[in-house]
């Protein structure tokens, strides 16, 4: 078994998009739109589907917000420098609503970013 992708539900595709590929470095992999159900698919990671669990987004053309609810946690993100990172989340207008680290009771280096339809993502050191 393999965990294939992850769905998040976004108001404004392309500005999702553009946070997810320019902000957070990912690559745009495939986009497809379905009319009859009046939503597009979007699948963004870093590398290919076939080798590597991958961000779905989903817009739905008449749905203007969602509500978060309190189950949601956070996406997960390995970089090599946490410091490094945030600051470059930063410098491509990226929130970093987190600064970077320890973690609190732990020694963990960490910091979190939150995506244009307010989705925490964290960042962490690798290792």
């Amino acid at each position: 078994m393999r965990l294939l992708h992850v769905m998040l539900r976004v108001t404004d595709l392309e500005r999702s998009i553009e946070f997810y590929t320019n902000v957070l470095g990912m690559e745009l992999l495939r986009r497809k739109d379905y009319p009859d159900g009046k939503f597009t698919l979007a699948f963004l990671g870093y590398g290919p589907e076939a080798e590597n669990t991958v961000l779905e987004l989903t817009h739905n053309w008449e749905t203007d917000s969602y509500e978060l609810g309190t189950g949601y946690g956070h996406i997960a993100i390995n970089v090599d420098d946490v410091y490094v990172a945030a600051e470059e989340v930063r410098k491509r207008g990226g929130n970093v609503t987190r600064e970077p680290g320890p973690m609190k009771h732990g020694t963990t280096i960490l910091a979190f970013v939150e995506d244009p339809d307010g989705y925490k993502i964290e960042l962490l050191s690798r290792g």
